[in-house]
């Protein structure tokens, strides 16, 4: 009888972490973009511009993410001297420029030509006629899901006017 009932309860234990490792979990946009591992620049510009608890927050937020390649097509010497603590309010303004209030999925704008506010204050252009593009950039891979938006990623930094 007591072999049946460390039994039972080996078997309860098994049946319970299983249906707690079952349950998936996003994460929120910052610790997906760390974990994708190709947005170390776009990481980097977060941390110096102090917005990580932003983008932690509880948003929703959409996110037009430049890769590493991305960031590497800017002049020599811009990433480095943007992420100066002197340029932070430049930085910032990129950055924001980069994120829309709510969660926009590519859905949303397929087969319209629309302008959207971003966080910084400026519209991007957003055309969604033939694949997804914002300002000169195009979307490269949309609707990465979050717990506090979406990501969707983009091949060059769309920059404000300043």
């Amino acid at each position: 009888m007591k072999r049946l009932r460390n039994l039972a309860a080996a078997a309860a234990i098994a049946v319970s972490g299983f249906a707690f490792a079952a349950q998936a979990y996003a994460a929120d946009i910052v610790d997906t973009a760390v974990a994708a591992g190709n947005f170390k620049t776009l990481v980097a510009a977060v941390q110096a511009a102090g917005l990580v608890d932003t983008l932690k927050g509880a948003g929703p937020f959409t996110v037009f993410a430049p890769t590493d390649e991305a960031f590497a097509k800017l002049p020599a010497g811009t990433v480095e001297t943007l992420l100066k603590p002197e340029n932070k309010d430049k930085l910032v303004a990129i950055l924001t420029y980069h994120v829309v209030p709510g969660k926009v999925m590519a859905a949303d704008v397929a087969g319209k030509e629309l302008m959207v506010k971003s966080v910084q204050g400026s519209e991007i252009s957003v055309n969604g006629k033939d694949g997804v593009m914002v300002d000169q950039a195009k979307v490269i891979k949309a609707d990465i899901v979050t717990d506090n938006g979406v990501i969707h990623v983009i091949d060059a930094v769309i920059m404000p006017k300043m």
